[in-house]
Formats: structure tokens, C-alpha cells, sequence
């Protein structure tokens, strides 16, 4: 019907409708196809297309709990490696629960042309055994299973601690994330090993865990502060810096000067860390960088093309602000 009304083959109809016409459709067909699709309200059915093609162009994105904004930026770095030529499949699980192989096999009814893993446990990877293009994004300890880009986020806890350290403190807490992947494991025995040799002391009963959430966070450090304080706790360090935010404002809510009284740190390094009042001193992790290595890695893979490193490793790095400058002497 497009062809018909645009007086083309339909050839040529296809490859308007693809995005192939360089070299190969004059710009008044190109115009006269584009006007009849506009007209007729035709849409490609990529469903068919992929039936014909054996695949899509769709690339799926399994992800843990997106509500950490440190997954928009993720996004926005797969999306811009990807370009024009996929469409981004989210696969989302719940906060604190790993993906299940079973979800992910129903789309892969959809052909896609590959797959995006992040943070994955070795059960999830054994029981998709998918045979196709798949990159792995920060899932430390599996880089058998498949090529993958990850964040040498030990380095950064290291340096937190070290810092923590040097502007005197002696008794910190530390505020976990309930979800269970890797990284967040790492991160966090990275800094307590860090500490103690240094000389600061992190009791087992000041180490708790709450969702990636500000108002969860908030709840959780109102509740624990009191302890903390008759402890001697100076130094909070949080998982993400989306649960540091919620520890800084029950902080100054409860009369607490930060960073005198109490430090707050975090990791991700998000936007809004560097305007915040003060300042949070966070861990930097490259979270478009992550995402946009991965897509380029996997577009690689799907093009056929051998990976000249197949698992890369990004820096982190510590951002130090005013939530945490201090002097040792202070």
C-alpha cells in the first residue's frame, strides 16, 4: 500500500523504512515513501523482521533495582554506544533480588540481538546459558562466563578510608545496601579492612543496611544515631550516595555538625553530590562510562568482530567535598 501511493517498489519502500537508502534512493523517493508512511500511519513490524532476520534489533538490559540513579547514567552510556541501529530492552528486578533466568528466556523469544547483564550472581549466569552475544557490567568474580566491564570500586573504598583516617577519625558506622550483588560487598570490605589498618574501629552493631532510598536511609539513621553518638562515632560511610543524602539530613535535623561532629561519605559521586549543602565527599565511579564501554563491547560482539580486551576495568577515585574536611586536630 506504501508502495502504491508513493508510486516505488516496495524495495524501495523497505529500504526507506529501514534507514538504508544511502547511495541507493534518490531524496524525492526517500520524500514520496516518507509522505505515504505518514499518511497510511505505517509502522515496521519489527516482530516480522526479526522472524525473516533470525534477529532484532533489540539489545535487552537485565538491571537491579533502577530506582539508584546511578542506573540513569548506566542507560544514557549504553543508549549512546548503541545509537540509532538497537532498541534498549529494560529487564528490572525488584530492590535486593537478583534476576531470574526464566524472566529473562521470554525475551528471548524476542530474538535480540544481544544482552546486557548487570551486577548477576554465577546461579543466574548457569541458568541462562544463553549462546548469544551477552557483556557482563560490574560482576566482579564472573568474568568467565562472559566478556565484561567492571569498576575497581575496592580502590576508591581504600581511599575513603584512608582519608577518613587522616582527618582523625577513630569510630565509624557504615550504611550498607540491602542488595546483595558483588560490588556492594567489595566496597564494603574493602573499606572495613582499610580501617582497621588504619586504626578506626567499625563495630559489627554499627553496620546496618537499607534500600537504595533517601526516606529509607533517613528512617534508618534517626533510629541508629543515638547509639552511634554514645559511641563515639564521628564518620558515617554510606553505600551510594543517594543513602548518604537521607544520613546528612537527619544528621543536621538531630543538631549535628557536619562534617565537625559527624563526616558523611558515600560512593557513586551522583550530580547533585557536588552542589549539595555541604558538599558530599564521595567515592567517583565512571557510571556512564561503565555503560557505554559495555554497549560498545557487546555492538562489537554482534557485529561479529573479535574483543581486543574482553574484560576491561574502570578507575575510581575519591571525591573529597565538605562533608568530610576536616582537620586531624578538629
Amino acid at each position: 500500500m506504501v508502495a502504491a501511493r508513493a508510486g516505488v517498489s516496495t524495495a524501495t519502500v523497505s529500504l526507506v523504512a529501514n534507514g538504508k537508502t544511502h547511495g541507493r534512493v534518490s531524496a524525492d523517493n526517500i520524500s514520496r515513501v516518507n509522505r505515504a508512511i505518514a499518511e497510511l500511519g505505517y509502522v515496521v513490524d519489527s516482530v516480522g523482521s526479526s522472524l525473516a532476520k533470525g534477529v532484532s534489533s533489540i539489545v535487552v538490559l537485565v538491571a537491579p533495582d533502577i530506582s539508584n540513579p546511578f542506573f540513569a547514567k548506566v542507560v544514557a552510556g549504553v543508549r549512546e554506544s548503541l545509537g540509532a541501529d538497537f532498541q534498549l530492552l529494560l529487564s528490572v528486578t525488584e530492590a535486593g533480588e537478583f534476576p531470574r533466568a526464566a524472566d529473562i528466556r521470554r525475551l528471548l523469544a524476542l530474538r535480540p540481538a544481544g544482552l546486557l547483564v548487570d551486577a548477576p550472581d554465577a546461579d543466574f549466569l548457569e541458568d541462562l546459558s544463553t549462546t548469544g552475544p551477552m557483556v557482563l557490567l560490574d560482576a566482579p568474580g564472573l568474568e568467565a562466563y562472559a566478556p565484561s566491564v567492571n569498576l575497581d570500586v575496592a580502590h576508591g573504598a581504600r581511599e575513603l578510608a584512608a582519608h577518613l583516617a587522616a582527618t582523625g577519625h577513630r569510630h565509624v558506622a557504615y550504611m550498607d545496601s540491602v542488595t546483595g550483588t558483588a560490588t556492594f560487598t567489595i566496597r564494603r570490605t574493602a573499606f572495613l579492612e582499610e580501617a582497621a589498618g588504619r586504626g578506626m574501629t567499625v563495630d559489627p552493631a554499627h553496620l546496618i543496611s537499607t534500600t537504595i532510598d533517601v526516606g529509607a536511609s533517613a528512617d534508618a539513621f534517626t533510629a541508629a544515631w543515638p547509639q552511634w553518638q554514645q559511641a563515639g562515632v564521628t564518620a558515617v560511610v554510606c553505600a551510594t550516595d543517594t543513602q548518604a543524602y537521607g544520613a546528612l539530613q537527619q544528621a543536621r535535623v538531630a543538631g549535628a555538625r557536619i562534617p565537625d561532629d559527624l563526616a558523611v561519605a558515600g560512593f557513586d559521586d551522583l550530580p547533585y553530590s557536588a552542589s549539595s549543602n555541604p558538599g558530599l565527599t564521595s567515592v567517583h565511579l565512571p557510571a556512564t562510562r561503565l555503560g557505554l564501554k559495555a554497549g560498545e563491547q557487546l555492538r562489537r560482539l554482534i557485529e561479529g568482530h573479535d574483543l581486543e580486551q574482553p574484560q576491561l576495568i574502570l578507575e575510581s577515585s575519591l571525591i573529597v567535598r565538605g562533608s568530610t574536611e576536616r582537620t586531624a586536630a578538629s
